[in-house]
């Protein structure tokens, strides 16, 4: 059986991938640090739960021996996390910016190792990585989100001319705008998909995973129709 493993699991985005990839006969596990937080999905979607801070070495090398005696190398693997702490640069807390860019790069980092290394063997995967318009384009007070987006584009940029001829498949995915999160009271939906729709984003993330071999892309960039350019 085809299976999907999601890092930083949540209900939004995660939520929507997990569902997709049961329906399409995946088999799924979810890790996050708190877990407690996605029973609901896991319940939906017959979901293994697995405790686990992306940042951690130790944390991460025990997820995937952890799966390796459950699901087995995964075929499509998803690093979700990132961390904000937003303010100009004087004001900036240089302990709690090392934790930020520790949670959304150095934790891409070490999943995507833990990975390479089980899809090598398997002969065949994908691992994706979740970025922002912060990768691609720093904002004023946002030094950090773009230290930790830009670290994580160069390293699916670096992993796909080193993985692709592996036969891995490398994506990163530019989400150019607001998720939509019917649980977060400012991210509902307006009715005129000003948001981006996390089923529409899960589907891209499988078509992703499906293309052909033949004409693999390494990055996509998805925006709302009405998100300015």
């Amino acid at each position: 059986m085809a299976s999907v493993v999601i890092v930083g699991a949540g209900p939004g985005l995660s939520g929507a991938l997990a569902r997709l990839c049961a329906r399409n006969g995946m088999a799924v596990a979810l890790a996050a640090r708190n877990i407690n937080k996605l029973k609901t999905i896991a319940a939906e979607t017959d979901a293994s739960l697995h405790q686990c801070d992306a940042s951690d070495a130790n944390q991460v090398a025990g997820l995937f021996a952890d799966l390796d005696n459950t699901i087995g190398t995964a075929d499509m693997v998803v690093y979700n996390p990132s961390a904000r702490v937003p303010g100009p640069i004087q004001d900036l807390d240089p302990h709690s910016t090392k934790q930020a860019l520790n949670t959304t790069c150095y934790g891409a980092f070490l999943v995507a190792q833990q990975a390479a290394k089980r899809m090598r063997q398997q002969g065949h995967g994908s691992i994706l990585f979740t970025g922002a318009s912060a990768g691609v384009k720093g904002f004023a007070n946002s030094s950090v989100f773009a230290m930790g987006k830009f670290g994580l584009r160069g390293l699916a940029q670096a992993l796909a001319r080193e993985l692709h001829p592996q036969n891995i498949h490398i994506g990163h995915f530019v989400i150019d705008g607001g998720i939509r999160a019917e649980h977060r009271a400012e991210r509902q939906d307006d009715g005129n998909d000003s948001m981006l729709d996390p089923d529409a984003i899960a589907e891209s993330y499988l078509q992703f995973h499906r293309q052909h071999r033949s004409a693999w892309a390494w990055e996509i960039e998805l925006r709302p129709w009405v998100e300015r350019f």
